[in-house]
């Protein structure tokens, strides 16, 4: 297994992406133990004294102004993980338990949370064996960070729990003992520093943006696609147009597209006496909806390469000064307004791609195009029904893309009484990014159809290697057919990137740069 060094602070989202994709390990570098223990000094000098300091020496929420014996300090933090493992629903999958569980790494790493180098060691001993926690999705609120899915990470830390380790799902003890780990007494504070933070929401988040991002790169090919299926003008996709605005999004866009449709025949045979002035906003306004995603996904971007290398977890150990201070930096706004920005790209880019696909299907807007692609309408339906499908999983994304961030409920007492709702906030975006990439796929289905009837018209290189590439897996309609497994086929064309690849310019759009890796 590969090992990926993340430096706390540091991290960029290309090392989290290779992390998510490909399994890989993960650790700190050694230069990172001397501010880790420095804290934890600090901390076990505190926990002696009898001066109260949250979470060290006293109990937790609500129950702060209790204050704890110095010999119950190991029993404070064992119940405290205990008692928060009340998540429910199914388990995220491992990819994303593993992500939050770098990122757990990384904030501890600042060296600002006062656990011990035998917790990083074991977080990264469980990351190398493949020893991975079994996280419930519901039941974190993005307040006090996310309690209940760090606690059943923290339990398996500490022999309880439940783990997945080769392919099994074993009780926590077992599955550390499988991977030749052993579990930890924790000690002052750790219980605390391991459950308070927002890596779990973070991980869910980070993943769906990098899904969005294979989307928005599927959708400039699958737009392109379905402007030559229905002969629409590339007029609009002039860079002075673009310019002119001066959105970024909108002019890497539109020159995406140019660069996809540059040579195609179907587009020259029209230029000229066209007798169709303008082409509807779904094919003429594509750079300046699909750009400003793209910035919202940028944005949103930043925002969560800045909270996978915070410290989020309370209190926290200043060690410069010797204070230990409490503070809200568990609370996931952050992170909840990112999620909702990625929720609102994700919803529009399957609105106008939902669009595009309903123009190329009826014959009064799609230039001469056969009634729902099919070459023998009437005895045979085509396209009809999944043109509908496309439409159920749009709205069904217009309705999961209700801001998340904008709720909240007083919970513990009333002692935490605002919270972010980030983690189903960015829970909901994998089930989003999925319904996207199928409409997508009907796109792309739909257009590589009606770019057959324009044969002996060609359309331009990438865009016929893109269709080569689909037309391996899915032949043409020329009759009707059980369809479900060709939109299956075409989803997962779109989510393994495969039709992007073949277009042969890969990214389409630029993402280096601040935003997407330091």
């Amino acid at each position: 297994m590969n090992t990926v060094t993340l430096t706390p602070g540091k991290a960029t989202l290309r090392q989290l992406e290779r992390l998510y994709r490909g399994g890989h390990a993960a650790k700190l570098p050694a230069r990172a133990r001397k501010p880790v223990e420095r804290a934890a000094a600090q901390v076990a000098s505190a926990a002696e004294n009898s001066a109260a300091v949250y979470g060290v020496n006293t109990g937790f929420g609500k129950l702060a102004s209790v204050k704890i014996a110095a010999r119950d300090t190991a029993a404070l933090q064992r119940n405290l993980i205990l008692s928060h493992c009340c998540g429910v629903g199914e388990a995220v999958e491992p990819a994303i338990a593993r992500l939050m569980m770098a990122l757990k790494l990384l904030s501890l790493g600042r060296g600002a949370s006062g656990v011990r180098w035998e917790i990083v060691a074991l977080l990264e001993g469980m990351l190398s064996a493949g020893a991975t926690p079994v996280i419930p999705a519901q039941g974190s609120v993005g307040a006090s960070g996310d309690l209940a899915p760090l606690a059943h990470m923290a339990a398996v830390m500490i022999g309880e729990g439940e783990a997945d380790f080769a392919g099994t799902r074993l009780a926590g003890g077992e599955a550390l003992a499988s991977a030749g780990l052993r579990p930890v007494a924790l000690a002052a504070k750790e219980g605390l520093a391991l459950i308070n933070g927002t890596q779990f929401s973070t991980a869910c988040a980070l993943a769906a943006l990098f899904d969005a991002r294979r989307n928005i790169e599927a959708a400039i090919v699958t737009s392109a696609l379905a402007t030559d299926a229905i002969m629409g003008s590339t007029a609009p996709l002039r860079p002075e147009i673009h310019e002119l605005r001066g959105q970024p999004g909108q002019i890497e866009v539109a020159a995406a597209m140019r660069a996809l449709m540059e040579g195609s025949a179907i587009r020259e045979s029209h230029r000229e006496n066209d007798s169709r002035v303008q082409d509807p906003y779904c094919i003429r306004c594509q750079p300046q909806v699909t750009g400003a995603c793209l910035d919202l996904l940028r944005q949103a971007a930043r925002t969560l390469e800045i909270e996978a290398n915070a410290v989020t977890d309370n209190p926290l150990v200043l060690a410069d000064s010797g204070d230990i201070l409490s503070g809200g930096n568990f609370h996931a706004e952050p992170v909840a307004f990112a999620a909702d920005q990625i929720a609102l790209a994700i919803a529009e880019m399957g609105s106008i791609a939902q669009r595009r696909i309903a123009l190329m299907v009826d014959p009064t807007l799609s230039f001469d195009l056969p009634p729902f692609l099919t070459p023998d309408p009437g005895l045979n339906s085509g396209f009809m029904i999944a043109e509908v499908t496309s439409a159920a999983l749009m709205s069904e994304n217009k309705h999961l893309a209700t801001p998340c961030s904008t709720d909240s409920t007083p919970t513990s007492a009333n002692q935490e009484d605002h919270v972010s709702m980030a983690a189903h906030g960015a829970r909901r975006l994998a089930r989003m990014n999925r319904n996207l990439a199928a409409i997508l796929g009907v796109e792309l289905l739909c257009a590589a159809q009606g770019i057959g009837f324009r044969a002996p018209l060609k359309t331009s290189r990438p865009l016929q290697r893109a269709i080569r590439r689909l037309r391996t897996d899915i032949a043409p309609l020329e009759a009707d057919r059980y369809l479900a497994g060709d939109l299956e086929k075409a989803r997962d064309l779109i989510e393994s990137e495969e039709i992007v690849i073949a277009a042969g310019k890969r990214p389409i759009i630029d993402w280096e740069g601040p935003t997407w890796s330091r």
